[in-house]
């Protein structure tokens, strides 16, 4: 065990091991800042570099060639926007239904009083571990008329459990005092919920509401499998299309392959930066929404 040491005004001297130990956790993190960064830097270098610059060089820190065709024939491209249309819808609704769902479903589960209560939360835990499957989802998605509708990647995930155990977790911690006197005041349960619960778990709500929002955004699988025509397909799987299937299979009205991979990073930083641009104005209520609702049970 490492031994400090005080010097006469009280100040901690540290030891030579708890220095270097330090100085070793900070090379590692930075080179794993680095790793994590670095292919985000050169997806965005190589969208404004030019066909020539790209293949010029494995290692792209810089273009050496500036070329902004990439985003100019993804701008003119309608098919990206209808893509973005489509997103943009599936992520703003999908992600007010999840919150109402998930909102209103937590709640119920923190009811401490309520009969049954914990055989409701394991039914909902079970679902974490256990799921129907593709096909089932499948057939159920058909069943109910959704197939080839923006409402099949809306509706089948309404709600997701580990949210709902995170939000569920921070209404049960909440002083039950809170309802009581809301109750003797004349409030109803409905009327608890939306004048106390709600206004007070601002942070862990506007958390879980961008987790699903992100989720809805790079949902592209949920596509693959319930939507058929190409002008209902979200952003993720017009990248996926543009990136990995031919051109017939997207578009056309002009050769990419003149662009070649800058035009397919362009494209990549489009569908990025808007659910970046997200995170900066929700950040502060990431550590304590997330810790509000997954310390105790």
């Amino acid at each position: 065990m490492t031994k400090v040491k005080r010097d006469p005004r009280n100040r901690i001297r540290r030891s030579f091991g708890s220095r270097l130990f330090d100085g070793i956790n900070i090379i590692l993190l930075v080179l794993l800042a680095i790793t994590c960064i670095y292919p985000f830097w050169d997806t965005l270098v190589v969208s404004f570099s030019s066909l020539k610059s790209y293949l010029s060089t494995s290692v792209h820190l810089w273009p050496s060639e500036w070329s902004f065709e990439g985003y100019q024939f993804m701008i003119s491209n309608a098919d990206l926007w209808t893509s973005y249309a489509n997103s943009i819808f599936i992520t703003v609704v999908g992600t007010v239904i999840n919150l109402i769902v998930t909102v209103m479903a937590a709640y119920v589960l923190s009811k401490k009083d309520l009969k049954g209560h914990r055989v409701l939360t394991f039914l909902a835990v079970f679902t974490m571990m256990f799921s129907g499957g593709i096909i089932p989802t499948y057939i159920v998605v058909k069943d109910l008329h959704l197939m080839n509708t923006l409402w099949s990647m809306i509706l089948p995930t309404a709600i997701t459990t580990s949210y709902l155990i995170i939000m569920r977790n921070f209404f049960f911690d909440l002083p039950h005092e809170l309802e009581e006197s809301a109750m003797l005041d004349g409030c109803t349960e409905v009327g608890v919920l939306f004048r106390i619960i709600l206004p007070i778990s601002r942070p862990s709500m506007i958390t879980i509401a961008l987790f699903y929002a992100v989720d809805h955004w790079n949902d592209f699988f949920s596509a693959i499998l319930y939507i058929m025509d190409n002008s209902k397909w979200p952003l993720q799987l017009f990248l996926r299309s543009m990136l990995f299937e031919t051109e017939a299979s997207y578009s056309s009205s002009a050769s990419l392959f003149l662009l070649g991979q800058p035009m397919k990073m362009a494209a990549i930083m489009m569908a990025i930066i808007p659910i970046m641009l997200m995170f900066p104005f929700f950040q502060k209520y990431f550590a304590k929404g997330i810790l509000m609702g997954a310390v105790k049970g």
